[in-house]
């Protein structure tokens, strides 16, 4: 199962006790942040995007961001498109809904953080399955997703 991958992860880190399972989904990020028990906008939802070249761009933000087309097409020279869920759980070893920035296998998926989640000291992203998370301050997500860089691809509800 996807969470046990992540918790074995996370346990050469002796991190493991702070994955959280849920009996009810977190697939969402309305569904996350009721579950935690936080504002949607502190889930830190993974989106994963075609490259050009055959690789993945997957983009670490906040759960109240959404993609800016403009943003992404100039930080990264071409215009995003969504994966398919199919060839999300390819890519990245996770179905949707539990998609995260851990333990990527693919050397073709590159990982970046979004800008939007600065606004939080931690924020909760995905285990790998669609009913668990773990609270990470943005410097451990940037380190243990081994992101390469922090993006500014996303704008934020007026």
């Amino acid at each position: 199962m996807s969470v046990e991958r992540v918790r074995k992860f996370f346990a050469q880190y002796g991190m493991e006790d702070r994955v959280m399972e849920f009996d009810v989904s977190s697939a969402t990020v309305d569904l996350a942040a009721e579950a935690v028990g936080v504002e949607g906008a502190r889930i830190c939802k993974t989106i994963s995007f075609k490259r050009k070249d055959g690789g993945c761009n997957l983009i670490q933000m906040a759960g109240d961001a959404r993609v800016d087309n403009k943003k992404y097409k100039a930080q990264f020279g071409e215009k995003g498109s969504f994966l398919s869920h199919e060839e999300a759980l390819e890519y990245t070893g996770y179905a949707v809904g539990g998609v995260c920035a851990f333990d990527i296998q693919n050397e073709n998926v590159t990982i970046y953080c979004d800008e939007s989640m600065k606004r939080f000291d931690t924020v909760f992203p995905a285990c790998g399955s669609s009913n668990s998370a773990i609270e990470l301050t943005l410097d451990e997500l940037y380190k243990y997703s081994n992101a390469i860089a922090w993006v500014d691809v996303t704008k934020l509800p007026e």
